[in-house]
């Protein structure tokens, strides 16, 4: 598995939120390049941005930052947040990132998905955020009635090359990661699968890695790598 550090976008800065809730972030860097430029120079593969206002505005809100962080780093950077239609996920992908995410659009207009996946390919993502195994939206402020495994079968089903996959009730909560929660959705698709949520120690690689899922692509760390609890390297160790 690829471990991916996370860079957390809001008013500008890198921040952590505690299971997404906007009033408990703790900001972490007022220098989000800086930021990414560390987690490269440790030896990360992969970037994971997510531009927090535009979660909770459902539009982009910082192109030009994220513009700079991926003129700065030669690894792939994906980010998700507010990309709610096609020229949103165009708008990001001119950004010069590897890869947009959407969310909240694949849960609302999940037919929509087929013309994206054909005009944007391996380009897109899907990013699927749930709690108790229901789908949230809108920057987890909402939880709907579909089963996140159902909304990846869709997703898979209609030619989404990767989903990321967010146990919301576990994330920043560095208490571990919803194993359970992955191991049925990686078993569901045939896609590559990037978890996310609670991934805060060596250990959780571990038991991730004990799935044998050969299409969970990698794990998404966060909050443990800025609290200083672990270290890339570590996390990093087969």
């Amino acid at each position: 598995m690829v471990i991916i550090p996370a860079i957390d976008l809001q008013g500008g800065q890198c921040v952590r939120l505690r299971q997404g809730r906007a009033d408990e972030s703790t900001v972490y860097s007022a220098d989000p390049v800086a930021m990414a430029r560390r987690w490269q120079d440790e030896g990360a593969e992969r970037l994971h941005v997510v531009d927090l206002d535009g979660a909770f505005q459902g539009r982009p809100a910082h192109l030009k930052v994220i513009e700079r962080i991926a003129a700065a780093l030669t690894i792939p950077v994906e980010v998700g947040g507010g990309l709610r239609t096609d020229d949103d996920v165009h708008a990001m992908l001119e950004t010069g990132v590897a890869c947009a995410i959407i969310g909240t659009r694949a849960f609302a207009d999940p037919e929509s998905l087929a013309g994206s996946v054909a005009r944007f390919g391996k380009k897109l993502a899907v990013g699927i955020d749930a709690r108790d195994g229901f789908v949230q939206v809108k920057g987890w402020v909402e939880t709907t009635s579909m089963r996140a495994v159902d909304l990846a079968r869709k997703a898979d089903a209609l030619g989404v090359s990767l989903l990321i996959v967010t146990d919301t009730a576990t994330d920043g909560m560095m208490q571990g990661t919803n194993v359970a929660a992955v191991a049925e959705i990686c078993r569901a698709v045939r896609c590559r699968v990037i978890a996310s949520g609670g991934v805060t120690s060596p250990e959780d690689v571990r038991r991730l890695n004990a799935l044998q899922c050969d299409n969970l692509y990698g794990a998404i760390v966060g909050k443990a790598l800025y609290e200083g609890t672990t270290t890339l390297a570590a996390m990093q160790e087969k």
